[in-house]
């Protein structure tokens, strides 16, 4: 992926229901759903995913807090 939108969300909620916000945002936005997500390595910690939506994946240069998605390049 190297075209996304970056979301940050530092609240105590889950980071599932931080993924699904960005989703939701990003879907009503651009009108197409992502079907990746990079996240930073800490934010993946004890955290169960529904992955069969989207694909979770750690990223380090994405910043604790910050939720990196887009689509995905086919290559």
């Amino acid at each position: 992926m190297h075209t996304g939108m970056l979301w940050f969300d530092d609240s105590q909620t889950t980071l599932k229901l931080k993924i699904a916000k960005a989703v939701d945002y990003y879907h009503k936005k651009y009108g197409r759903r992502p079907d990746l997500c990079l996240v930073h390595p800490n934010m993946l910690k004890d955290t169960q995913l529904d992955e069969d939506k989207i694909t979770v994946r750690a990223y380090r240069p994405v910043l604790p807090g910050h939720i990196w998605v887009g689509v995905e390049d086919n290559q």
